[in-house]
């Protein structure tokens, strides 16, 4: 199987890719700033960050915290990356305070409570003029809505991260409604 063919057989999964809408905009970004380095945080098993390699030369770091999809990310890029993807297996927590930058572009797709907590290490890893992606902001439209009891807390996180994103002075952020709420963050 192909990597569009992988790629698309995972969009129907459990834990699907990241949307169409949302890996476009990035590969358009990435080629107007000619981005150099990528950070992806929450890579699952590499899909977004095999297209980005693959379709902009970028230099990929890709951090997964499940051994079982980062048994996959090392078989997909294997077998389907052009060139190098530097993998990182274990919590991202522990693994940004190690990380020197700067990087060109940086996706959060991690855990969605722990956005907050990775926003610093964020910050300091992204250069000036860089882009900080944040998926799934929007979560079913619960955290700008009413989620059920169950998800309250975790639309509570997610509220709490887009006022520190969208507070921050050293940002510019847009908010599109692409899969489940896409933040595209400029540094200034």
């Amino acid at each position: 199987m192909d990597f569009s063919a992988r790629r698309e057989a995972a969009k129907q999964g459990r834990d699907p890719t990241l949307c169409d809408e949302a890996l476009g905009c990035i590969m358009r970004i990435a080629r107007e700033v000619h981005a150099s380095r990528y950070l992806e945080i929450g890579a699952g098993e590499g899909y977004t960050a095999i297209a980005l390699a693959n379709e902009t030369g970028v230099e990929v770091t890709a951090l997964e915290r499940d051994p079982v999809r980062c048994e996959a990310l090392r078989k997909n890029a294997a077998e389907c990356a052009a060139g190098p993807i530097h993998i990182l297996e274990g919590d991202a927590g522990e693994i940004l305070p190690l990380l020197e930058g700067p990087f060109d572009l940086i996706l959060l797709d991690g855990p969605k409570a722990q956005y907050r907590r990775y926003f610093p290490d964020c910050k300091r890893l992204l250069k000036r003029g860089g882009f900080l992606f944040s998926d799934d902001v929007l979560l079913f439209g619960w955290v700008r809505g009413q989620a059920p009891a169950k998800r309250r807390m975790l639309a509570a996180h997610l509220r709490e991260y887009l006022a520190l994103l969208e507070g921050d002075p050293d940002f510019s952020t847009q908010i599109y409604d692409y899969g489940e709420g896409f933040a595209v963050s400029k540094k200034l």
